[in-house]
């Protein structure tokens, strides 16, 4: 696929080779672009500004030395699904980036450690859940950075996901479009862009609605009490105040109501607990629910002047998960425990990000970043007593709330240079600074350095180091009182809870890209990581939000392979990546194990769970036109050899893994050149898990694991889209 991915490292010297000719500008000094003639009704003007500042707010963050992959809207649009995917779907396509249940996506073997950006601006990360904050129909492009990264990316660093947002700066008009399908799906969307004189907007809405918001349990078509409603919104607002700076505000929200999904024949009236006198509960009618809101806004100055560029930007970000147990005591019957649990997160802050050109061979980079963050949990149990053995004393449930809150900062600033040494060697070195005061109060600082030569047209090496400082995630803690529970079903074996750490790591990254022949890229990159603090979640309790913990030591490594090809209509890409990732020594929230377990892993390595040995994926498509206009007939894979589970013979957590599983998707779209109302007008057909795979994602063992999920059986889907 035509600039589908780009490989290796995005450096000043490997930028030209990859990007389009208007990427290049991201390595230039925007100030000193000419300046546009204007026209009768200065429109061209504004166009221009607009290009220049987004050019040199690129420039402001580069990807110097790490590994930037790009989906660009067109790729966006021709992938089966199109727009109508979901983000997660979207990554997977990248390489190193592994599959997991309720959502969720890990690169590089790391759990979680994302951080997404907007327009080079932080987003704060919502409370875990399953819906995506993020929609990808907002976005002109979307990309991954990997890696070692330079010194201004910060906090959350096993990748960066940057959605270049849409905007009305270029032209004026719209879409609105249908799509749906099997198991109840309906997801109809909108957005509207356009520009009066220096102001310009985009929005854009969307509405999901079907019967597998979370992964089945079972191998079955279709789940049971599956149920979700999803709402998302954005919105763009850009003045331009001169030719050399602009003010711009965007916004969002993501609204979501889930049904959890049930695994019938759970429980067994001989060890079910007694509810008035009840022990049978039929696990298949358990109505349990989540909802997940999230609110953001940012408010962006950008100034590009000469030498001198910079951006300051504002955010904030609300965020509240809450989860209901069943209202007919079935969690109290089966388990002993219903959790009512409300977490919330109120985050604000302000990240300033600038540049300064010394000269042909100098660009010092620096920044500054704060965040404050408020944090509440209330969550309030019903569970039976127990003696000391464990046995049920009553079979009347008592009533325990707990509740917390915490402020907590983040604080930032970094420096660098990229010093260009030759036409075909450039250094990237500096440093950045990191302070979190919350449940910990911890700080370091974290040199990188990044390396990248050209010796040849087509040929790029890349070279780095990054010290990294990943504190933990605020939103997740709950800080439980344990002693509130002796006594009841609810009580832990381990009354253990040291604080949860920042992860420390040194991360080392090496990898080529080459131009084989022209169209054909192959890039291969390799790391390693040592850690200090190793940062893990997982799920344990009812409540399906994820908790944190932290492994005294572990590393990690990893090789990907990478290629694309464009000719003509054609576009192809692939991607292989094996690694492994293992942790040692659980020294925080030990409570959440069993003791057994913390003696084990105590004494041995043990794999992660997230740990993917061998994960692929690949896809293609072809531009075909026609009588109508252009037929896109498209098709993607992925291939993954089984995240971990326990290893029951031996009794080793993590010791064992899931079968691997091969599922590929099919999509053809007609997309009508006119005449009249044909014109913008597209119709698509997919069919997802094409042979209809039975595959488990997950089998409800290991380390922090729920339950079983089962990856989505055959599905059909159609959709419309009139574009305007």
């Amino acid at each position: 696929m035509r600039n589908l991915f780009l490989l290796g490292a995005a450096s000043a010297a490997l930028i030209p080779v990859l990007l389009p000719a208007t990427a290049a500008a991201q390595t230039a000094a925007p100030a000193t672009s000419a300046t546009p003639t204007p026209d009768a009704s200065g429109a061209k003007d504004i166009v221009v500004t607009a290009q220049r500042l987004d050019s040199a707010r690129d420039a402001i963050l580069p990807s110097l030395g790490a590994s930037d992959y790009q989906i660009n809207r067109r790729i966006l649009e021709s992938q089966p699904g199109g727009v109508d995917r979901s983000l997660v779907q979207v990554l997977l396509q990248a390489p190193g980036v592994t599959l997991d249940s309720y959502g969720a996506v890990h690169v590089r073997n790391e759990h979680a450690n994302l951080q997404y950006r907007l327009n080079g601006v932080i987003v704060p990360e919502s409370i875990s859940g399953f819906g995506s904050t993020f929609d990808p129909r907002i976005a002109d492009t979307v990309d991954l950075l990997t890696g070692t990264l330079p010194a201004q990316y910060g906090y959350r660093t096993s990748g960066v996901i940057n959605l270049k947002t849409r905007s009305g700066s270029f032209d004026n008009g719209g879409d609105v479009g249908f799509y749906g399908g099997s198991r109840g799906t309906i997801e109809p969307s909108a957005s509207l862009r356009g520009s009066a004189g220096k102001l310009s907007y985009f929005v854009s809405g969307s509405y999901l609605e079907n019967d597998i918001g979370v992964e089945n349990p079972t191998a079955s078509r279709d789940a049971i009490h599956d149920h979700t409603r999803q709402y998302r919104v954005f919105g763009y607002l850009s003045d331009i105040l001169s030719d050399s700076s602009r003010l711009t505000v965007f916004s969002g929200s993501s609204i979501g109501h889930f049904q959890i999904p049930n695994n019938p024949g759970q429980g067994d009236p001989a060890t079910n607990f007694s509810l008035n006198g009840n022990t049978t509960f039929d696990s298949a009618k358990l109505d349990q629910n989540q909802r997940e809101i999230t609110h953001y806004g940012v408010l962006a100055y950008q100034y590009a002047g000469g030498a001198l560029n910079f951006q300051i930007a504002p955010f904030v970000r609300y965020s509240q998960t809450r989860f209901t147990p069943d209202p007919q005591g079935g969690d109290l019957i089966l388990s002993g425990v219903a959790d009512t649990s409300r977490l919330s997160s109120l985050t604000a802050g302000v990240q300033a990000d600038g540049s300064y050109k010394l000269s042909d061979s100098h660009t010092l980079r620096f920044g500054l970043f704060f965040q404050n963050e408020r944090t509440r949990s209330l969550v309030t149990s019903r569970v039976f007593t127990v003696d000391g053995s464990g046995a049920q004393t009553s079979t009347v449930p008592l009533s325990i709330t707990d509740s917390g809150g915490r402020n907590g900062q983040l604080y930032g600033a970094y420096l660098q240079d990229e010093w260009s040494l030759t036409p075909t060697l450039t250094l990237n070195y500096g440093a950045r600074f990191d302070a979190v005061r919350a449940y910990t109060r911890e700080q370091q600082l974290s040199p990188r350095i990044n390396m990248v030569w050209t010796p040849a047209t087509g040929t790029t090496f890349h070279a780095g180091y990054a010290r990294n400082f990943t504190p933990p995630p605020q939103e997740l803690i709950a800080a439980p009182t344990l002693a509130l529970f002796n006594g009841t079903t609810k009580a832990t074996e381990i009354a253990t809870a040291d604080p949860v750490r920042a992860e420390r790591e040194h991360y080392f990254d090496v990898g080529v890209q080459q131009v084989v022949v022209p169209g054909l890229k192959i890039g291969l990159d390799a790391y390693y990581k040592i850690k200090r603090n190793l940062l893990d979640e997982g799920q344990f309790g009812p409540s399906l939000v994820l908790s944190p913990f932290d492994y005294a030591t572990g590393y990690a490594w990893g090789v990907e392979l990478s290629g694309s090809y464009t000719h003509g209509p054609v576009d192809l890409y692939f991607n292989v990546a094996r690694g492994e990732e293992k942790g040692r020594n659980v020294v925080s929230s030990q409570y959440f194990f069993a003791q057994d377990e913390l003696d084990y892993i105590a004494g041995h390595s043990i794999f992660t769970d997230h740990s993917q040995r061998w994960t692929a994926s690949g896809g293609g498509s072809v531009t075909i036109r026609n009588g109508l206009g252009k037929l896109v007939p498209s098709v993607d894979f992925l291939y993954g050899d089984g995240l971990r589970a326990d290893d029951p013979i031996n009794n080793v957590p993590n010791g064992g893994k899931l079968p691997s599983y091969f599922t590929a998707n099919f999509g053809i779209a007609q997309n009508f050149d006119g005449p009249g109302i044909l014109k913008g007008l597209s119709i698509r057909f997919d069919v997802t898990n094409i042979a209809d795979k039975v595959y488990l994602i997950r089998d409800g063992s290991g380390v922090g694991v729920g339950a079983p999920q089962y990856g989505a059986r055959r599905g059909f889907f159609g959709g419309i889209r009139k574009t305007f």
